[in-house]
């Protein structure tokens, strides 16, 4: 209808990120990289998973911020055009 505006803020509007990686996959490598470290004492490799794990999915981020609905939605699918 004509005369009517609702006012709405950019944050509804943007998926959320934490550090600029999707925080459902931001939480999973986090929690995979505290596991290596803490809960097995191998700091060097919990370190290296967390730095690399982090840079891809900011690097996938920004690209689609929401890839990891994409990519759930694409494990749950079975490929149609598959040979």
């Amino acid at each position: 209808m004509d005369g009517y505006e609702v006012p709405l803020h950019r944050s509804l509007t943007e998926p959320i990120l934490m550090a600029g990686a999707p925080r459902a996959a931001a939480i999973a490598i986090g929690t995979l990289a505290a596991a290596l470290a803490l809960g097995l004492r191998l700091w060097i490799p919990g370190l290296l998973l967390w730095v690399l794990g982090h840079s891809a999915a900011v690097f996938v981020a920004r690209a689609d911020p929401d890839f990891m609905a994409v990519a759930a939605r694409s494990i749950r699918h079975k490929e149609h055009l598959s040979c």
